[in-house]
């Protein structure tokens, strides 16, 4: 199968990897196309696949385009590929703000698909929510699927607003979640704990707790209550959080960036 790349930066990079980890295509299936000559040399001497500097050149023979620049790099990146598509190829875009309807007026293409990989898709364990358009085939859609799959977990929605959503869950919630661990990682130092013990307690407890809803399949309130003995730390702790609105400050968080979300698409 033959893919392109357009942007090399963090995100497409760690797309490329997944392909190629995951046996997706071969290295010399793979073209990056990317306007910094830095990032094409390491894209080519870290995966071994080709690199371009000009987009044009890139999309005619592959059968998955990627389009994964900055929401500021869209329009001129659109204007050099609008025309160039065939009705057989795919563009998924990972471009923040970019409804579906934009992508088709600039591209002047159907088959494509929008979507929202987080930032732990770098690691190979993200969430991405995606839509996909009428002019991608189950074919396509299967590709796309096993495609960001490979990033880590992904889910197919049918109303593009759930993708807006999603954004503000999963595409901002690693940033609330990173200000939680390190505000845990500090308050270990505070009351004592060594700043690397502090940090490896913190991070195998998110890590554990995580796991433990997931296979547990039990409620986060039920296993909270498990763990909270009355008149206990726990108790203690919990009480001090709730005091202080944890529960509405992280609602008001989803809130903000899901009217941010709305915002840039112009929902």
């Amino acid at each position: 199968m033959k893919m392109v790349f357009i942007g090399g930066g963090n995100m497409g990079e760690a797309m490329v990897h997944a392909v190629l980890e995951k046996g997706m295509a071969k290295a010399d299936e793979i073209t990056v196309s990317d306007v910094s000559g830095t990032r094409r040399s390491h894209l080519a001497k870290r995966y071994g696949v080709n690199t371009e500097s000009d987009n044009r050149t890139t999309v005619g023979k592959a059968d998955i385009v990627v389009i994964a620049v900055k929401p500021a790099s869209l329009p001129v990146v659109s204007a050099e590929l609008k025309g160039l598509f065939q009705s057989t190829q795919t563009v998924v875009s990972i471009v923040a703000g970019a409804p579906l309807s934009l992508l088709y007026e600039r591209l002047g293409h159907t088959g494509v698909v929008r979507c929202m990989p987080n930032m732990p898709a770098q690691v190979g364990e993200g969430m991405t929510v995606w839509i996909a358009a009428e002019g991608v085939d189950e074919e396509g859609k299967k590709t796309v699927a096993s495609l960001l799959g490979s990033l880590g977990r992904e889910i197919r929605v049918e109303d593009e607003k759930l993708i807006d959503m999603a954004t503000a869950v999963s595409g901002s919630g690693p940033g609330f979640v990173f200000l939680i661990i390190e505000s845990l990682i500090d308050a270990g130092v505070q009351i004592g704990l060594p700043r690397d013990l502090s940090q490896e307690l913190v991070l195998e407890t998110i890590l554990g707790s995580t796991r433990m809803v997931r296979q547990s399949g039990k409620h986060p309130a039920e296993l909270r209550n498990q763990v909270t003995s009355p008149g206990g730390t726990t108790a203690e702790g919990l009480l001090r959080l709730e005091s202080g609105g944890i529960r509405a400050l992280i609602a008001q968080a989803v809130i903000a960036a899901y009217d941010k979300a709305r915002a840039l698409t112009g929902g």
